[in-house]
């Protein structure tokens, strides 16, 4: 079960090059059921999802390299390009920084996974996170992989 919730970023943390980060490249075969590629770094995945925003269930298969670029030529949507940064928080959390490219230049995200409904719902963001989109499905990457992203 993943559970996580998601924030928008005006501006990335000043320190955020000193923290561990991947560069992920993912795209859909499926949109309705969610079957997502994805490289992360020389990594590559097949993950299925169920509907869901804040809680939803996830299955990730790990896939060779010729796997991975034989189902590519599967995809349905637009390729999502983005670095991932991981920056510890308290009580053990991680926050996931996306700073999106191509297409999908100038967006930033953060989630942070948790164990429990319970632990989401009483997580208190730092003050560097902005607006809490976890409820809007325009965020999910599979939307904006299918529609893009629009500033408001």
């Amino acid at each position: 079960m993943e559970i996580e919730r998601k924030f928008l970023l005006n501006e990335a943390p000043h320190d955020i090059g000193m923290h561990e980060h991947v560069e992920i490249e993912q795209a859909y075969i499926s949109i309705d059921p969610t079957v997502r590629l994805r490289k992360r770094n020389n990594e590559y995945y097949l993950t299925v999802k169920q509907n869901g925003l804040l809680a939803r269930e996830e299955m990730e298969i790990a896939l060779t390299e010729k796997q991975f670029k034989n189902l590519w030529d599967k995809i349905e949507t637009n390729v999502i390009q983005k670095t991932r940064a991981l920056i510890p928080l308290q009580n053990g959390l991680t926050a996931e920084i996306d700073i999106y490219h191509g297409v999908l230049q100038g967006l930033m995200t953060v989630e942070v996974e948790f164990d429990s409904i319970a632990q989401a719902n009483s997580f208190i963001p730092p003050g560097w996170f902005g607006r809490d989109v976890t409820d809007d499905p325009k965020y999910n990457n599979s939307s904006l992989a299918v529609n893009g992203f629009f500033p408001e």
